[in-house]
């Protein structure tokens, strides 16, 4: 299975451009990062807060794939405060600081869900997943992802 998760954080002070994100990332961008071909980014669920790109002609999402989720306020947590309870020691969940993206970023492993890379950049974060690869290569798709959408913040 293979599959890349992005999921930014913003305070609403902090607003990215755009709130779409299916436009934080072009299809070019996430191609070159998975070295394979993938459709233009599609909204998932009901909010443009979550965007996915997935090979083409994959309906069962087997392939490579990605996603990136804007995170917005929910209830009281503003986005910060999502991306540091993301921090919370969990049993069964990995969690590994990575320096030199954004102002702060870790690691996360999830089983069932896989690895994810959590980055915080002033009033914003976001989570870049990848499945369908070996871990260590998970982790610098994940890395240049990340950084491709630090350059939109």
């Amino acid at each position: 299975m293979a599959a890349v998760l992005f999921m930014i954080s913003r305070a609403p002070s902090a607003a990215p451009a755009t709130e779409d994100a299916c436009a934080i990332l072009s299809q070019a961008q996430v191609s070159a990062a998975l070295g394979v071909a993938v459709d233009a980014g599609k909204q998932i669920g009901p909010s443009n807060a979550l965007c996915g790109w997935n090979q083409p002609n994959d309906p069962s999402h087997n392939g490579k794939r990605a996603m990136l989720a804007l995170y917005r306020t929910l209830g009281k947590s503003s986005p910060v405060e999502r991306f540091e309870n993301g921090k919370i020691p969990m049993q069964g969940i990995t969690k590994t600081p990575i320096s030199g993206v954004g102002d702060d970023a870790y690691y996360i492993d999830t089983p069932g869900i896989g690895l994810g890379l959590n980055v915080k950049k002033g009033a914003s974060s976001f989570q870049v997943r990848v499945y369908g690869f070996p871990v260590d290569q998970i982790r610098a798709i994940e890395k240049t992802l990340a950084q491709e959408v630090l350059g939109k913040l």
